[in-house]
């Protein structure tokens, strides 16, 4: 709050305050169409708060700050709740939870304070009610006095029982959510039907149980986790004994809670989950403190929107509102153009985020993004950022669409783009800007493993002319190394002899060295080994490629267009003349015990780096996954293992030490 305004301005700034959350309500509640991030809506409910303390004579009960969350929605049955569902308040900072903490010791002072530390699931507030152990009746949490009825939708639930034991009156109360995979195939059918996107986890599960046919619903996949119980109107003694009983009743809870004795625990639990929640496969956003015991939550009591005994910890933030001040069209080493959204500054999860990919001119299109717009930008862990949405509301008429370029934007060549595709290319192998890439991805740790030649140094090789293209790198001189600055007599020796090193190494490297479209490194090693000759690949049909079990039309097409080319023929021309090995050389095969197997490796490995390690599994016929799934034989977990052990350990997925894993590579 400003301190320096009057009586007359703080007035005025409160009814505009009230009429922009009003606005914004609607549009996140009602619409699904959220125009601002949840940040920027929490500051100004807590501008609006803050005024209204200062200024109670401007309190009146149709302000936003007087009422816990939306109105119900038109369509369902309006229901009162028999105790109100009232609204946690949020900290962003220790600093507040610390001062929440010195709240609740103050109001009990001298008692044992424990403190119960829940995931924030990001979903839909519900209570489900069951009459003589019967599922009976399910309504949102609305105004927090009276919500929506959805039981038809919220009986499509697969995980919420539909019977309970004991045979008493039971009311439950939790969060309705959708998991990240539901999320993405509701967008996909959108996108596919020309709906709008939900944007985000929350918006598809709050639109999701208001629609008004369950078998609708049903599709959407929704889920659900318990965490408050009351049987025959009476709580368990803690908030520890509520979710065991939530359990034992066959509830679905959610596993991460953990029981506190003070708040320096809460912190590291807090912290913990910061690091880990992208292992999580539904929203979380943040950590929710309460009061572990009953009869000290009733006598901490509460406000008239908020219980005293509890507090939403909020994790940073994975969504915010910036501009586009520019689009750009950047070459990669394919040649395909993207279009590259320049931003105003922002900061999500801890990360300052100022450029965002636009991925194609036809989402560009799509999305009806244009420079000067007001978007929603979203990461979600080490995910790359992306636009949610754009604010056409706030639209001014200076925006301008981006022209999209007839030629390429670096070597002005003419573009070419195939029938029903959405990425235009530039074919000319000698572009700049296909150079620069190629060769640093030819270069690269899982392709040809040129230590040593990395960005800065391909570029100052390209700007002195010593190379023109990859082949060059082949007939570098050492005299001409040593005049480039920062390359010693060591390190022009050391680059020769990587260099030179390179020349042998095994043949699916060279394949995925070549940056064939849609080849990654996986596919290069099922293609090396069907024909461990780079001419014979060379020379193969599009139907020969598809005896390959993992290879089908569009990569075949692929491969056979790449070595059809009169430049990349010349490339491997060059290559073949420097002394590329061309061909596989023969291994004594025998058995290959890790076949079928699906390895994931977490944490430092003492005895070998964690490509030494991926590299011998594959020699025995295993695959190395990148994420814990139901699907992954085993987690080899180093020193300092991260969130994939305890998924494995939720999952029951078997798990290896350094020393159990080398002892499974010397029998095999």
């Amino acid at each position: 709050m400003d301190k320096r305004l009057n009586r007359e301005e703080a007035r005025k700034r409160i009814a505009e305050l009230r009429q922009q959350i009003l606005y914004h309500e609607k549009k996140y509640y009602v619409d699904n169409d959220p125009q601002i991030s949840d940040y920027e809506f929490d500051r100004l409910m807590a501008e609006l708060q803050s005024l209204e303390e200062a200024f109670p004579e401007f309190i009146t009960p149709d302000s936003p700050s007087q009422r816990i969350g939306e109105k119900p929605v038109e369509g369902f049955r309006t229901i009162e709740h028999r105790w109100p569902m009232l609204s946690i308040e949020n900290c962003y900072d220790i600093g507040g939870l610390k001062e929440f903490d010195e709240r609740v010791r103050k109001l009990l002072p001298e008692e044992k304070i424990e403190y119960v530390a829940e995931l924030k699931i990001d979903g839909v507030s519900m209570s489900v009610k069951y009459r003589e152990g019967r599922y009976q009746q399910a309504v949102t949490r609305g105004d927090g006095f009276r919500g929506d009825e959805v039981t038809a939708q919220v009986k499509t639930i697969r995980s919420l029982p539909l019977t309970v034991d004991p045979a008493g009156d039971i009311e439950v109360r939790g969060e309705v959510y959708l998991p990240y995979d539901s999320f993405k195939q509701i967008n996909e059918q959108r996108e596919k039907t020309g709906e709008p996107l939900f944007a985000n986890p929350r918006n598809a599960a709050a639109g999701s149980i208001r629609l008004l046919d369950p078998k609708e619903v049903a599709r959407r996949h929704l889920d659900i986790f318990l965490y408050y119980i009351f049987i025959n109107g009476e709580e368990r003694p803690s908030q520890w004994e509520n979710l065991q009983e939530l359990k034992r009743l066959g509830f679905k809870i959610n596993p991460h809670f953990r029981l506190c004795q003070n708040i320096e625990e809460v912190i590291g639990y807090y912290q913990e989950w910061a690091k880990k929640r992208d292992s999580l496969d539904y929203d979380v956003d943040g950590v929710v403190v309460k009061v572990n015991s009953t009869r000290q939550r009733q006598l901490l009591g509460s406000t008239a929107k908020s219980p005293r005994w509890a507090i939403a910890f909020k994790f940073p933030a994975r969504q915010a509102t910036t501009k586009i001040k520019d689009i750009v069209i950047q070459v990669g080493r394919t040649g395909a153009l993207t279009p590259v959204a320049l931003l105003e500054p922002v900061q999500i999860s801890g990360t300052t985020i100022s450029r965002c990919t636009l991925h194609n001119e036809e989402e560009l299109k799509r999305k009806d993004i244009r420079i000067g717009d007001y978007v929603l930008l979203e990461r979600s862990g080490d995910v790359i950022p992306h636009i949610v949405s754009v604010m056409k509301e706030r639209r001014t008429g200076q925006e301008k669409p981006l022209a999209w370029p007839k030629k390429c934007p670096v070597c002005h060549s003419a573009l070419y783009k195939e029938k029903d595709k959405a990425i235009s290319h530039c074919l000319n192998p000698s572009c700049p800007a296909r150079i620069r890439e190629s060769i640093i991805h030819f270069a690269s740790r899982r392709a040809m493993n040129i230590e040593g030649l990395g960005e800065a140094l391909v570029d100052q090789l390209l700007a002195s002319r010593l190379v023109k293209e990859i082949p060059d790198l082949y007939h570098l001189k050492y005299e001409n190394l040593v005049q480039l600055e920062r390359m010693g007599p060591k390190s022009a020796r050391n680059l020769l002899d990587h260099i030179e090193e390179s020349k042998s190494r095994e043949l699916w490297r060279l394949i995925f060295a070549l940056g064939i479209r849609l080849i990654g490194e996986k596919m290069a090693q099922v293609i090396a080994r069907r024909y461990k000759d780079l001419d014979r690949l060379a020379a193969a049909q599009e139907e020969d490629l598809m005896q390959i079990d993992s290879i089908g039309p569009e990569v075949a097409k692929g491969i056979v267009f790449f070595f059809a080319q009169p430049e990349n023929k010349k490339l491997l021309k060059e290559l073949k003349e420097a002394g590329l090995k061309f061909k596989e050389t023969e291994k004594a095969t025998g058995a290959r015990p890790f076949e079928g197997l699906t390895f994931v490796l977490t944490g430092t490995l003492s005895s070998m780096t964690r490509d030494k390690a991926k590299e011998k599994i594959e020699e025995l016929g295993g695959d190395v996954a990148s994420s814990v799934s139901r699907k992954t034989d085993y987690l080899i977990v180093g020193k300092e293992p991260g969130s994939k052990f305890e998924k494995a350990r939720e999952l029951g997925v078997r798990t290896l030490n350094e020393e159990e894993f080398l002892s499974l590579l010397a029998q095999s």
